[in-house]
């Protein structure tokens, strides 16, 4: 009996093939179990939710204005005073863009307002020339049988979007009291990020084994210098691309220049995607304006996207990521999917720091797992064959 079971033992243990999957089966036993008393996690996802929105906010912040905070602090400025400064100039900044940009900003928001009935009236008329063209004839025939379908669709998508609007309206109260305490919050978990955040690295690995901290102290770094590096670098670049498209606007006479500049900075966050969310806009108005005014602003938008593509977003963001655009552009849309606008934005940090944490988790595996063999010399890439 006891040969049996050493036998037995023996056949688990060096058959890689059945460790692996019994590794994975234990692991969806475990997933599955979680699924099942996802009750108990609810209050932490309360906690979560809370405290979420300051700490994200806060860390954005922290990652944008620890580099000044720390040159100053190298200048000789203790860190306390410094922060106190950031806190003067920034407090200066919101005062300037609440007493020049916002009034102007208002102001082209109520003329778009008011002048948008003209703009519909235009796209009226425009589609009335086009229904007496042939060309239309000719597309309605090819739709006449699907127009019911079509009608029907259409119908229902508007009863859901009018349904989830009304069922919103009795969130509208809490988002606005979450917004506050946001706004409230922010400024102080910021403060205590930029006096102690240097810290928290070395408190947080006090809490592991020895034998780990090492290991983890590294991936804490890359994680860091990944999220830092695509902050700092996509919020230039945004705001390089709305000072672009705001002078491009003003020369080509596009009405609403400054607001359009604004909605294409704040989109532009997100990779891809942002660009054709903001120029969305800026075709309606150039369209309903002038056929010329419509080529000028394709022009500008080609020159200004070359420019970022070419020199500023190299010179800024570098090869820090190393994602493919085709991975970028899946990790936007399935995050989107998941998580709503947040998941939009947070997308491409979130998968970088990611994919750092699974490739230290898949190179500590290989290691302690012996399921690999040691690697052929010829599989090294160049950059990550080992020094002798």
């Amino acid at each position: 009996m006891k040969e049996s079971i050493s036998k037995f033992k023996q056949f688990i243990t060096e058959n890689k093939f059945v460790l692996g999957l019994l590794i994975f089966l234990l692991v969806a036993l475990d997933i599955y179990v979680l699924t099942k008393i996802s009750f108990i996690f609810d209050p932490i996802m309360v906690i979560i939710a809370t405290i979420a929105a300051p700490i994200i906010l806060a860390g954005i912040a922290y990652y944008l204005f620890n580099p000044m905070i720390d040159w100053l602090e190298k200048k000789g400025w203790k860190r306390g005073w410094s922060i106190a400064l950031l806190y003067v100039i920034i407090t200066g900044v919101i005062v300037l863009i609440f007493s020049f940009i916002v009034p102007a900003v208002k102001d082209q928001i109520v003329s778009l307002v008011k002048t948008f009935p003209s703009y519909w009236d235009k796209v009226v008329a425009k589609f009335n020339e086009f229904s007496e063209s042939p060309l239309f004839d000719q597309v309605k025939d090819k739709v006449q049988g699907n127009l019911s379908e079509i009608t029907k669709t259409i119908s229902e998508k508007g009863g859901s979007v009018v349904s989830s609007a009304v069922d919103s309206i009795g969130n509208v109260v809490g988002t606005v009291t979450e917004v506050v305490l946001a706004i409230v919050t922010t400024p102080l978990v910021l403060f205590y990020l930029l006096k102690d955040g240097k810290k928290l690295p070395d408190y947080l690995l006090k809490m592991l084994p020895v034998n780990s901290r090492a290991h983890t102290r590294q991936v804490l770094h890359e994680s860091n210098g990944q999220i830092s590096s695509y902050i700092r670098g996509q919020i230039i670049v945004s705001f390089c691309i709305g000072i672009l498209l705001f002078i491009g606007y003003i020369i080509i006479g596009l009405p609403y220049a400054l607001t359009l500049a604004i909605i294409a900075a704040c989109t532009s966050i997100v990779p891809y995607l942002g660009p054709v969310i903001a120029i969305t806009p800026a075709i309606i108005i150039a369209i309903v304006t002038s056929p010329w005014l419509l080529l000028k602003l394709i022009i500008v938008w080609v020159v200004v996207q070359l420019l970022e593509g070419k020199f500023i977003s190299p010179q800024v963001m570098g090869k820090t990521l190393k994602v493919h655009p085709i991975t970028i552009l899946f990790v936007i849309l399935v995050s989107g999917k998941l998580f709503g606008i947040l998941g939009v934005i947070f997308a491409v940090p979130g998968y970088a720091v990611l994919k750092v944490i699974v490739t230290h988790m898949f190179t500590w595996f290989k290691r302690v797992s012996g399921l690999y063999g040691e690697q052929p010399e010829s599989d090294y890439l160049e950059e990550d064959k080992p020094t002798k």
